[in-house]
Order: structure tokens, then sequence, then C-alpha cells
């Protein structure tokens, strides 16, 4: 880490020190294994599990797309991170390939350096994601977003796993959201006006000179051509219709309609996935139980003292 720290506390308050420690252990978050801080120096190291490489580095010049299986096992794993880290109160707000590490069939999310608590008060900062997987909610408010951010994020992951080419390649902001209307079309007016109900720009001084502010405030007008959108089958004729209508749950523009992480899991595309957990459970269950017969009486107990307790509860009542 760039940052000069001053004490070991400077260092422990760090976002990305405390959410690592609160959501590890877990399968699909990426394990820090130790925090070296050299006081002298005043520098801080993160020292996290190996990994193979990121999902860039998996599909970078790759010419055969991937099996849809393997694009399925990381999607569900991608979703299961999500939900573990909004679960705990925690959204990455950067959520793209590079952050995202595999091992062979495993993934983990990494890089929570731009996390915040969900509980947090709002605005937040306008400029955390990077551009390409930026939802349309942190384009058109002044930082009024929430953790349904990463779920567009991890939308526009999908399609770039499946495709090896980012979805909405804007080179601006204006041309950002230019790119959105032209594959999912223009919002009704009454999802443009919320975000511009939340949207404190004209009451801003700008810079008229600056190309920032003018691209800024170009968007902000809301003056947006009507466009129906191209859809994304076109670009990707081989994929799934259930991976497609997961697709467009994810990056839904309302993020109200937008899908969670814990109703993605959940979604047709990843029902074997779902089975097949169920039945490697089963088995893990059955096996603790031919290894440790004391574990079965301990189960049998509990369960009659539980249906003791219930016939208790019922002749009490039927004394009131």
């Amino acid at each position: 880490m760039k940052q000069h720290f001053e004490s070991i506390d400077h260092v422990n308050n760090l976002r990305e020190i405390q959410a690592l420690r609160r959501l590890n252990p877990h399968p699909n978050i990426l394990t820090l294994h130790e925090v070296i801080f050299d006081k002298k120096a005043g520098a801080v190291a993160l020292i996290c599990e190996l990994m193979d490489m990121n999902i860039y580095e998996l599909i970078k010049g790759r010419k055969n797309p991937l099996p849809e299986k393997k694009l399925t096992n990381y999607m569900y794993q991608l979703c299961k991170s999500l939900d573990h880290i909004h679960r705990n109160g925690i959204f990455h707000r950067d959520v793209k390939p590079e952050n995202i590490l595999i091992k062979q069939d495993l993934l983990k999310l990494g890089d929570f350096g731009s996390c915040r608590s969900i509980h947090s008060k709002q605005p937040y900062t306008e400029y955390i994601s990077t551009r390409w997987y930026r939802a349309p909610e942190c384009l058109l408010t002044d930082g009024y977003y929430t953790y349904k951010m990463d779920i567009w994020s991890a939308g526009c992951v999908f399609y770039e796993i499946a495709s090896f080419h980012p979805l909405f390649p804007g080179s601006n902001e204006l041309d950002q959201i230019s790119k959105i209307h032209d594959i999912i079309g223009t919002p009704p007016k009454k999802i443009l006006h919320k975000f511009k109900h939340k949207n404190k720009a004209d009451s801003v001084d700008r810079n008229p000179f600056s190309s920032l502010d003018l691209c800024r405030s170009r968007v902000m007008s809301f003056d947006f051509p009507t466009r129906k959108g191209k859809g994304i089958s076109p670009f990707i004729p081989n994929l799934s219709n259930k991976s497609l209508t997961l697709m467009y749950a994810m990056i839904q523009y309302d993020p109200d309609e937008r899908i969670c992480a814990h109703e993605a899991l959940q979604h047709p595309y990843f029902r074997e996935l779902r089975l097949a957990e169920k039945q490697a459970l089963t088995i893990h269950r059955k096996m603790r139980l031919v290894e440790n017969p004391l574990e079965k009486d301990s189960l049998g107990l509990r369960r009659i003292s539980k249906e003791d307790q219930s016939r208790k509860n019922r002749r009490n009542l039927n004394l009131l």
C-alpha cells in the first residue's frame, strides 16, 4: 500500500483490512493471512492467499468461448461472494474482472479497498467504480447508490466472461450512458425522474471550461434521445435463455427492480449447481454420522427433548 501509516491503530482502521477480517473465512472471498506493518517506514503489506490469475487474464486474447458449465460455475461463485458480503453489511463498489481471482475452478472476490458499509450515510463518492462497470445510479446521481451497484457490475462481468468483450466500454460518462441505452434502451421517464430528484448537480458551481464538468452537466440534463435498445442476445447468440434472463435481471436500469445476489442464487440458471450442492451436503452429513455414531444419538436426544417440550407446552395451554 502506497499510503503512509503512523500506527498499528491506523492500519487496523483500514476498511479493506476490517472487511477482510469480517468476511473471512468464506470459500469465495480472498483469504487474508497476515498484515505486516513496518513502523519505521510507515508501510503496510497484506499477505493474501496465492491465486492463479484474475478473470481479465483468463479471457484476454482467448478465441474459443468458455464451456457454459464453467461460466455457470464462475457466476454462481461470484453471486455467492456478493451474497456473503451484502449479508454482512458490506458492498464492494469495484467489482470488475481484475478484482475477481481464480484458481482452477475456484473463484474468489478480492481487493476490498473501495468497500463501504451498506448502513453508512449517503451520498457516497461518485467516481468509485471503474467506468465500464458503473451502474446508472452511480452515473446519474451525486453518490446516491446502494449495494445493488455490485449486481450491475457483476452482470457486466457475466457478459464479458461469455463474450470476451466489455458490455459498456464508454470513453467518458456521457458515452457510458449512451452505450447503456444502445443495449438496454432508454428507461421510462419515471426512472430518470427518480435519479434526477436525487441529483444536486444543478446547484453546484461548475467550471464551464472543464471538459469533465461539461460532460457531467450534459449527462445531468437527462435529455436523452429515445432508444429501444439492441439487446444482448445478438452479440452472444449461443448463450442459453436462462443465462440471458439472469443477465438482464442483473442489469436492470432501476436498482429497485434489479435482482439481489440472494435472488440470483435461486435463479433457474443455477438449478443444477444448487442440486449438486444439496446432494454433496447430504453425503457429507451421512459420512459424519458413520464416522461419529454418538452424533446420531445426540441428534436423537435433541429431537426427543423438543417433542417433550412441545407436549409440555400443549398441556400448559390446556390448563389456561
